[in-house]
């Protein structure tokens, strides 16, 4: 996978030194976005999966999707944004291949595979987000927007306006929604 070559230090991002162009808006600065974007789509992974290796497989599918659909993206939102929507889309068709009890490695053509310190490296990661699997889990009884809200805004710093572009929302209904939600887990732990 070409995205998680970032475990050995070497990623598809360091050759690409033009913007993505995607019609007359903003080029899409592709090293720039692995770069700043690698540590947050690797948490919001973490806070889901616990193997290292599922970790490593759905955030290199995400860069390799990113890259992949480029061209598509049209400045609507930030690239940010657009990338975690990406990952959302990624994690939940795991989810459907592990529902359909389809392998993840048939659809990737193989793992890839990790030394030592890399799997060290992703299992202090997913260590480091069990606060974040601990709010989610406080957060199970929300509703799906307003979790989601949760999640996007609190654990992976996006903004108000981000998450609701992320959810197809609008900014007002998301900060509402994250109020709410905030509130309720607020009264949950009084």
């Amino acid at each position: 996978m070409a995205a998680a070559a970032h475990f050995r230090g070497v990623t598809a991002f360091d050759t690409i030194s033009e913007p993505v162009r995607s019609g007359p808006g903003p080029g899409l600065e592709l090293a720039d976005l692995y770069r700043q974007n690698f540590g947050p789509v690797t948490a919001f992974f973490a806070r889901r999966c616990r193997e290292p290796q599922v970790v490593a497989d759905l955030t290199s599918q995400t860069f390799v999707e990113a890259i992949k659909s480029a061209h598509t993206f049209r400045g609507a939102g930030t690239p940010r944004a657009w990338l975690f929507t990406i990952a959302r889309r990624v994690y939940a068709g795991h989810i459907a291949d592990q529902a359909l009890g389809a392998e993840l490695i048939d659809q990737l053509g193989g793992r890839l595979l990790l030394a030592d310190d890399e799997i060290d490296d992703l299992v202090a990661r997913i260590d480091a987000q069990r606060p974040g699997r601990e709010l989610l889990a406080r957060a199970g009884r929300l509703p799906a927007v307003e979790r989601e809200a949760i999640e996007l805004v609190d654990l992976a710093g996006l903004t108000p306006k981000e998450a609701a572009r992320v959810l197809d929302v609008s900014a007002n209904a998301l900060r509402v929604r994250l109020f709410r939600a905030r509130a309720r887990l607020r009264k949950d732990e009084s």
